[in-house]
C-alpha cells in the first residue's frame, strides 16, 4: 500500500518549496470513510480538507431533504473555499463519495499563508475559479440534459479524480448526487452496461470503456475539465 503524501493532491504538489515548508508540518493524514460528512450546512469551517485518494461531494440540501450535487472534489482541489474568500460558513453539505485518504489543515494555518498574498494565494484563487465553472456547468448540465449524459459526466469526472476505474456506489446514492429518479439512474447505467461500456453489480461499478463514455457524454464534462486544465498547471514555479 503507497505511504499516504501531501504530493498526491495536487494542489498541494504545485506549492513552491517555502510554502511546503510552512504548511506541511500542519497537515494531518486522515481516512475519509464513504458517507463521511465533512461539512454541513451552515457551520462554521475549522479545518480545509485535501482529498488525495478520496473524492467528496459538495450538495445542496433542500428544507424538505432532497440533495443534488453541485461539485466534485478529489485530488485537484480542495474543500473550504469559504474561508479565504472572505466567510466562515457554507451553504452546501460536504460528504464523501468515495472513500480513500486525505490531509486535512487548521483553517488559521490556511488563511495566514494566503494572506502572505504569495503563490498559495494566487494558486487557491485559480482553483476557485474552475471550481465555480463546475458549478455553473453541472447547473446547465441538470436542466438541459438527459439523465443518461449526467451519468456519464459523472462517471467521467469520478474516473478523473480516481486512481483506478473501479468506483463504489449504489444507484441509488448517485441518484441523489444527480437530484433524480433513481429508476431514471438503473435504466441509464442499464445502457451503459449493455453497450459494454461499464459493468454494475451490487454497488460496484467498473469502467470497461472510457473512450465509450466520452463519445456519450455532453459537452459540459470537458468544458470543465478544460477549464481545469487551464487554470491549475502541474506546477508553480520556485
Amino acid at each position: 500500500m503507497t505511504t499516504p503524501s501531501p504530493e498526491q493532491n495536487q494542489l498541494l504538489a504545485a506549492l513552491p518549496g517555502p510554502v511546503r515548508k510552512r504548511l506541511f508540518p500542519h497537515l494531518e493524514s486522515i481516512e475519509m470513510p464513504l458517507g463521511d460528512v465533512l461539512y454541513e450546512p451552515d457551520s462554521r469551517l475549522h479545518h480545509v480538507y485535501f482529498p488525495t485518494t478520496s473524492i467528496v461531494s459538495l450538495l445542496y440540501v433542500m428544507e424538505d431533504g432532497a440533495s443534488a450535487e453541485i461539485a466534485v472534489v478529489g485530488k485537484e482541489g480542495l474543500l473550504g473555499v469559504t474561508l479565504f474568500m472572505g466567510g466562515e460558513t457554507t451553504p452546501s453539505r460536504a460528504i464523501v463519495q468515495s472513500a480513500g485518504h486525505g490531509f486535512r489543515l487548521k483553517s488559521q494555518v490556511l488563511t495566514d499563508e494566503f494572506n502572505r498574498s504569495g503563490p498559495l494565494m494566487h494558486l487557491l484563487l485559480r482553483y476557485t475559479q474552475a471550481l465555480i465553472t463546475q458549478m455553473s456547468q453541472t447547473a446547465v448540465c441538470n436542466r438541459h440534459h438527459s439523465v443518461h449524459q449526467q451519468l456519464c459526466r459523472w462517471l467521467l469526472m469520478s474516473l478523473d479524480r480516481l486512481p483506478s476505474n473501479n468506483l463504489i456506489m449504489t444507484q441509488e446514492l448517485i441518484a441523489n448526487m444527480l437530484g433524480v429518479r433513481r429508476e431514471g439512474v438503473t435504466e441509464a447505467a442499464g445502457r451503459l452496461q449493455n453497450a459494454g461500456y461499464i459493468l454494475y453489480s451490487r454497488g460496484h461499478i467498473t469502467v470497461l470503456n472510457r473512450p465509450g463514455l466520452e463519445a456519450e457524454v455532453c459537452e459540459c464534462y470537458q468544458v470543465v475539465k478544460t477549464e481545469f486544465d487551464r487554470l491549475l498547471p502541474n506546477k508553480i514555479a520556485e
